[in-house]
């Protein structure tokens, strides 16, 4: 195995090689993960697991695929080596779902699966029917698979339902989508007499796509504490197996390989695939990326497809802080409901932008993973609302990053001010009862909906930003830091019959009473005055050398 002492012999990093043959003769790196695949055979025949999209299922697909072809060269130093010696390999079947093509229909679709069935035929050397239903295919596939080699078959189906995620947005077409992949997974329970162990993956567990209503007792895997490491990297296994590269981001951070572990924590670790969310996870990609360009960026959701998340938000209205901290039951962890039929947390959880988190009660709850999926899932919330007027997110954001560098106080409120113009309150009015009520906010629920969407945007910005941070005598609203500028921010709410003016400046003396600013040391500090009758910052109050210590204005009257 890969070890400290090796440091003379520098591995390259995998990234976007999925093929276990390639990453073992190509002199890259690989996290052994052997110990749970031979468990499997070991101790089953049919096993599912769902798992986020680039999260490493496809290289356990193609460990599987080493193994049961017999390839014993791969396996020297790792966990299977002694397993292999005495191992009868046998003829395998892996499909590929993600690449079948749903752009023409389900016509295309079915010519598009059928035309995978045959290229495995091919490379089995067998000889199938000229039969166009994908079902009947897979059928003729199994059965003389297994008469031409007189053994029983093993069939490893990968992302077994992206061809139908693809549509979630989609109701009709999707459940077409899905009485065809029913037509075609429904022959491994025809067949089991000719297979002899089955491993399917996948972002979700269908129950109406079929495969787990036909099949006999499949071990979802997906939530069992023995496999919950089976993908992704825990922090030991990056300590362990990628010194060279922690040393060399280190040294160009300019900062202590320890210190390099604790921002990689925060900002890529976090993920928890068992209910009792002992083992925490970096998403793989996303920390090979990191190693590679040696920079704090969103990686992992710019490798899929956004738009489906961002639609799906859109389209039903959602924020991202109504999902901070959000309780769940154990039997929602276990069964969070067919993807595109589920509430908004089971989807979102299935597709990996939230995870499970211990609670305070004997209930589990959701939150975002880490920074990295946080600040991303913000980016798109905050760039639909924009969309939304013909804003042009980059632009607005390109703006507000310059406003900090600059002190520019107007700006900053300006941008505010775009993005509060581009949101219809009544679209989100039942979301924001619902959380100030959940979470006991002590707060109008139009004060917790403008807040929400200020911290979307901010996070989206790739600022550093804090909430309800506490002092020794209250907690500031919002606290944010961009290359070494920091913002104290309070943010109150003029209702009817309130003068925006004086929340603005009561908003800013909370931050000079209660030492909101005292532990940043040149902070720029504002008060903020959200007029709720025109939606929008009428009013903001700063430090002035004025006698009084602050001056307040009015963004409508203010000329540069």
């Amino acid at each position: 195995m890969q070890s400290m002492t090796m440091k003379h012999k520098k591995l390259k990093l995998p990234v976007g090689i999925q093929r276990f043959e390639e990453i073992r003769k190509g002199g890259f790196v690989y996290v052994d993960k052997t110990k749970y695949v031979v468990e499997m055979i070991r101790n089953g025949k049919i096993y599912f697991l769902a798992r986020p999209r680039r999260f490493g299922k496809s290289v356990i697909v193609s460990t599987l695929e080493a193994i049961f072809a017999g390839e014993k060269e791969l396996f020297k130093g790792l966990y299977a080596e002694e397993f292999m010696k005495d191992f009868e390999p046998g003829p395998v079947i892996r499909l590929d779902m993600s690449k079948v093509e749903t752009g023409d229909g389900i016509s295309g679709l079915k010519a598009s699966i059928c035309h995978q069935v045959r290229k495995k035929a091919n490379i089995l050397n067998v000889s199938l029917s000229e039969t166009t239903s994908p079902g009947d295919l897979f059928d003729d596939l199994i059965s003389t698979a297994y008469e031409k080699y007189n053994q029983q078959v093993v069939i490893l189906i990968d992302e077994y339902d992206s061809p139908y995620v693809e549509f979630v947005n989609d109701t009709t077409f999707a459940n077409d989508v899905r009485n065809v992949l029913r037509g075609f997974y429904k022959q491994l329970k025809a067949n089991e007499e000719y297979i002899r162990f089955i491993f399917i993956t996948g972002i979700s567990k269908f129950a109406k796509v079929g495969v787990f209503s036909t099949l006999n007792n499949p071990d979802d895997i997906s939530l069992n504490p023995e496999y919950s490491e089976i993908c992704g990297y825990t922090e030991d296994e990056i300590v362990r197996y990628f010194p060279d590269y922690i040393e060399e981001t280190s040294s160009k951070m300019q900062i202590t390989t320890d210190e390099l572990i604790i921002k990689m924590r925060g900002y890529y670790n976090g993920f928890t695939f068992d209910k009792e969310c002992k083992s925490k996870l970096y998403n793989s990609f996303s920390t090979l990326k990191f190693f590679r360009e040696k920079s704090f960026s969103n990686f992992w959701i710019h490798t899929g497809k956004p738009k489906i998340i961002a639609e799906y938000m859109k389209d039903r209205n959602l924020t991202v802080e109504q999902f901070r901290m959000l309780p769940v039951s154990e039997e929602f962890a276990e069964s969070p409901g067919d993807i595109d039929e589920t509430s908004p947390e089971g989807f979102l959880h299935q597709a990996g932008y939230l995870t499970l988190r211990p609670a305070t009660t004997d209930y589990l709850s959701l939150d975002y993973p880490n920074t990295e999926v946080l600040n991303s899932m913000s980016a798109l919330v905050s760039q639909n609302f924009l969309q939304d007027k013909d804003e042009d997110y980059t632009y607005c954001r390109g703006d507000f990053l310059k406003a900090l560098m600059n002190a520019n106080y107007k700006m900053v409120v300006t941008v505010f001010n775009r993005l509060l113009a581009s949101i219809v309150y009544d679209d989100f009015r039942k979301i924001a009862q619902k959380s100030v009520s959940d979470n006991d906010y002590d707060m109008d629920p139009r004060e917790w909906h403008y807040r929400s969407i200020i911290f979307a945007f901010l996070r989206g910005c790739g600022v550093v930003v804090f909430a309800e941070m506490h002092t020794n005598l209250g907690r500031s609203d919002i606290v944010l830091l961009h290359k070494g500028h920091i913002w104290v921010l309070e943010l109150k709410v003029a209702y009817e019959g309130y003068d925006p003016i004086k929340k603005a400046e009561e908003a800013y003396k909370q931050i000079v009473e209660k030492n909101y600013a005292k532990p940043y040391p040149n902070a720029l500090c504002m008060g903020l005055a959200i007029d709720d009758a025109k939606r929008m910052i009428t009013h903001y109050t700063l430090p002035s050398s004025k006698e009084v210590g602050f001056e307040t204005k009015n963004i409508n009257q203010e000329t540069e």
